[in-house]
């Protein structure tokens, strides 16, 4: 076995150098893959649940019947009283909240991203249970809001309290959590694609086959599972739109997206506007979501299209057949009872609402933009008010697709959705999600990039100037050797060699200086030396060495070759680590003008001076 074991490592290039590989994974994937099938398929049912859920109780509230069927609150008949059913399913959830679960109040996404952020990925299991139920009766009561943020927290949820279950690390945790939020959203959605880009955008913030494979597979058994159970896609069927719509219709995207960031802008500022008036009541906050009810229930009685889902109406928005005076009515109505109530801090979630306000800001455009089939701009602006708003562009695009099976729409929805991002991470640091984790004190980057750490080796930092000891030396050759040598001032650690260059020990300045001063009992330099030093390795990643480091709490390595020969190449230290930055940093800085420019005429002095830094 042993031969075998040696000859695998010689075929793939040796414990070092060519076993470096392009992603870090290991066996243990299969077990957090099984894992995350069973998450897929209990995400599936939770799913169901809520939907059944809020259907439940938007009969029970507004027709007074009991039926788990969806229905639209805009069809009741109780007149004047409409206005007092959000007040009392406000009311029901900040009671909840309040001797329940704080965290069931807000949009959801935020809070299972504090669960990963403070929590190590540990979720409470009686969130599991009030978080669907809440967000069920603040829908159910007339709620302007979606199901998806409930089910992405209820989601994760359950996959972080079968995690709990084992014995598992706290990324493992956070990789269960997020599939579970995955599947949730794939169920509901019947987009499977979109929720495993959701879950990468918003809650692992990584791009690893370690968490992107259970992620995966659990989207895809909760897809598979929702066939079933709720049927197949896509949720909202649209008419078919042009493959190519030329240079006039892709400008009319980029104003489409431009216009879709300034709506996510004026929404992600309104909610924390009315959240920061709120905190000036002198009232306790379990008062507030009925307040924010009230509010939802005059809107509704104004404009009753604007209470529930409204997945009806998002329907119809993308079929292009929804009059002028309901377009208006989202805009002025929907917006900002959604606002208010989000504010309030009720529980329910903000992807439906964009979905609705987005549509109704494509059916003004459509009105003198060119005309491109039913639908087309309330489904461009759409995935554009989405990305946007979530700062997800990816998902907004395939989520769009997804969602109307309408492939066509690929590169319309790919500019308009990348204008609208352009625009709000220009003139918003933190999106309508991040915002509130924010407010809680903890700051989250939601860029991607390799760090320099993972591509540079050892061998492009450490020193190899540096002062190496005989391991034969005694203490009479020693004194006189680093009487004579004056460069071991800027040397720390010395390492101790052998007649062929080969790391025998290591010895501190301070060590060394003590055992000249007081001499040792005879003997070679070697057995007064560290016989047993940590080192580090000429093509090992600069992450592994940070590591090590940490886990050592040594700030200096002598760096070998390989691991066969031993021979010393160099020492590396922390403050050549540094160094790997300041190399990073000068590469994001540094302008240079690279490509020489000839002119064949009239080329003087001035002309010819083409190389440029700053």
């Amino acid at each position: 076995m042993g031969s075998l074991k040696q000859r695998w490592k010689e075929v793939r290039g040796g414990e070092h150098g060519l076993d470096l590989g392009d992603y870090t994974i290991t066996p243990r994937v299969f077990a957090i893959s099984s894992l995350a099938l069973v998450i897929g398929f209990v995400g599936a049912w939770v799913a169901l649940a809520l939907l059944r859920l809020i259907g439940l109780f938007t009969n029970l509230f507004f027709f007074q019947r009991w039926s788990a069927s969806m229905a639209s609150p805009a069809d009741n008949h109780l007149g004047w009283m409409e206005i007092l059913v959000p007040v009392a399913g406000s009311l029901i959830v900040g009671v909840m909240a309040r001797y329940g679960s704080e965290k069931i109040r807000g949009h959801g996404i935020p809070e299972a991203l504090e669960s990963i952020l403070i929590n190590g990925s540990k979720v409470e299991p009686k969130v599991a249970i009030l978080k669907p139920v809440s967000s069920a009766i603040a829908i159910g009561s007339g709620g302007p809001f979606g199901a998806e943020g409930p089910i992405i927290m209820t989601g994760g949820a359950f996959g972080s309290m079968i995690a709990q279950l084992f014995r598992l690390t706290a990324n493992e945790r956070k990789t269960l959590l997020a599939a579970g939020a995955a599947a949730g959203m794939s169920a509901t959605f019947a987009a499977p694609v979109a929720s495993v880009l959701l879950a990468v955008e918003l809650l692992l913030f990584e791009w690893k086959p370690r968490s992107l494979i259970p992620v995966a597979l659990a989207s895809v058994t909760a897809a598979a599972t929702r066939r079933y159970l709720l049927g197949l896609g896509p949720l909202f069927p649209v008419p078919a739109h042009p493959i190519f719509i030329g240079p006039i219709g892709l400008a009319g995207c980029l104003l489409a997206g431009v216009l879709a960031g300034v709506l996510s802008y004026l929404v992600s500022n309104s909610i924390y506007v009315v959240e920061d008036a709120f905190r000036l009541l002198p009232i306790h906050w379990m008062w507030w979501p009925a307040i924010g009810g009230l509010v939802v229930g005059l809107g509704g009685l104004i404009f009753p299209q604007a209470l529930g889902v409204g997945y009806d109406t998002i329907g119809r928005l993308l079929q292009g057949d929804v009059p002028r005076a309901t377009i208006v009515g989202i805009l002025m109505v929907k917006s900002v009872i959604w606002s208010v109530s989000l504010g309030s801090g009720t529980s329910g979630g903000v992807l439906a609402p964009l979905l609705m306000m987005g549509g109704a800001l494509g059916g003004v455009e459509a009105m003198f933009l060119p005309h491109y089939g039913a639908g087309f701009w309330p489904l461009v602006s759409m995935g554009a008010a989405l990305g946007g708003t979530m700062r997800i562009p990816f998902t907004a695009v395939i989520f769009s697709l997804e969602l109307t099976h309408d492939v066509s729409m690929l590169l319309p929805l790919l500019l308009a959705v990348i204008a609208a991002h352009t625009f709000t991470v220009l003139t918003l640091k933190r999106s309508i999600l991040t915002e509130k984790i924010a407010r809680r004190g903890y700051h989250l980057s939601c860029e991607y990039t390799v760090d320099p750490m993972e591509v540079l080796t050892v061998r492009e930092v450490m020193r190899t100037n540096i002062v190496a000891l005989p391991a034969a030396a005694t203490c009479q050759s020693l004194a006189q050797s680093l009487h004579e040598d004056h460069s071991r001032r800027g040397q720390l650690l010395y390492p101790v060699v052998d007649d062929d260059r080969r790391l025998v020990a290591v010895v501190t300045r301070n060590h060394l200086g003590k055992l000249v001063r007081e001499g040792w009992a005879g003997g070679p330099l070697a057995s007064a030396a560290r016989r047993d030093p940590v080192v580090s390795y000429a093509d090992e990643p600069l992450r592994v060495v940070v590591y090590r480091m940490a886990e050592t709490g040594f700030t200096r390595f002598p760096v070998l070759e390989d691991r066969q020969t031993k021979k010393l190449a160099g020492v590396v230290s922390l403050e050549d680590l540094l160094r790997a930055r300041s190399r990073s940093l000068e590469e994001e800085r540094h302008r240079e003008r690279v490509l020489r420019l000839h002119l064949p005429f009239g080329a003087g002095p001035e002309t010819k001076r083409v190389t440029e830094v700053t």
